[in-house]
């Protein structure tokens, strides 16, 4: 029995992990997609998100005021890192990937200086544990997993139901066409890289209670987030999706056989296997 409920635990931690993981990968999806920009400051953007909602949290106290304060900021401030920094390279993708590189360690730096080389934990907002087929399991994490799927159908609904999401998806399909056709397409950009920035700030605050919040905790989600981008197909949402729970939960389960370091190789080392076979991704690069 207490393998059993092992399992189930583990099983359910990789939902709730794919699921935020999805979260930060489709914002990466969105940006490369779209912009064809290799964003390797994405982690650090997840990690910003998290060091703000620690403040915000010491500030006011509300774990709420966090969830909105923080991604709202992260935003702007990838707003600003498109427009004033990338759109002058964006058509060199060596300067590019210099450039985000570059932005991954000023943004760690400044987060060194302010937050200071430890980590700090965040109480979460939901205390306490629901039981049910034997097992206990953590309430705020179940809340934390209904909350990622509900921000992915308002993702997937906002761009394939709304006009802006058609500009978007049409600026990725051709961007001279779409520029002829009246799509204000300098907007469309700057938009694109703060809702990818305004993704990964949100699942940073959404895991602080469950992570240690700290200035190099996007490293280890940025390897996590391309693998899956890669594994899922780059462009197709869906496939993200499928490839950030299969990732997971094939981590989260194997751990309870091997040491956590063995569990990643194992899964990075499957993943892997599976592009070199497929290497379009698990829908071949579909749009959704």
């Amino acid at each position: 029995m207490a393998l059993e409920s092992d399992l189930a635990v583990a099983l359910l931690n990789g939902v709730t992990w794919g699921l935020i993981i999805a979260l930060i990968a489709l914002g990466l999806n969105l940006i490369y997609g779209l912009l064809e920009i290799v964003n390797l400051a994405h982690g650090s953007l997840y990690m910003l998100g998290a060091v703000i909602g620690w403040f915000t949290i010491g500030a006011t106290g509300s774990f709420l005021a966090a969830l909105l304060i923080a991604p709202l900021a992260v935003g702007v401030i990838g707003m600003t890192v498109e427009r004033g920094i990338l759109r002058p390279i964006e058509d060199d993708l060596t300067i590019t990937l210099i450039a985000t590189f570059g932005l991954l360690l000023i943004l760690d730096q400044l987060a060194l200086m302010t937050f200071g080389p430890g980590t700090r934990s965040v109480a979460a907002p939901i205390a306490g544990t629901i039981s049910f087929a034997g097992i206990s399991y953590s309430l705020y994490r179940l809340v934390v997993g209904g909350v990622s799927i509900g921000l992915m159908v308002c993702l997937y609904l906002f761009l394939f139901r709304t006009r802006y999401g058609t500009w978007m998806r049409g600026v990725r399909q051709d961007r001279d066409t779409a520029s002829a056709l009246g799509i204000p397409t300098s907007k469309v950009y700057i938009f694109t890289f703060g809702l990818g920035a305004f993704l990964a700030a949100l699942a940073g605050v959404l895991l602080a209670p469950i992570v240690s919040v700290g200035h190099l905790m996007g490293l280890d989600v940025l390897a996590v987030a391309f693998m899956v981008v890669i594994v899922g197909g780059l462009g197709s949402l869906r496939g993200v999706l499928v490839a950030s729970l299969i990732y997971a939960v094939v981590e989260n389960v194997t751990t309870i056989f091997m040491t956590p370091v063995e569990a990643r190789i194992l899964t990075f080392s499957l993943m892997i296997a599976f592009v070199l076979v497929r290497p379009d991704g698990i829908f071949r690069g579909a749009s959704a």
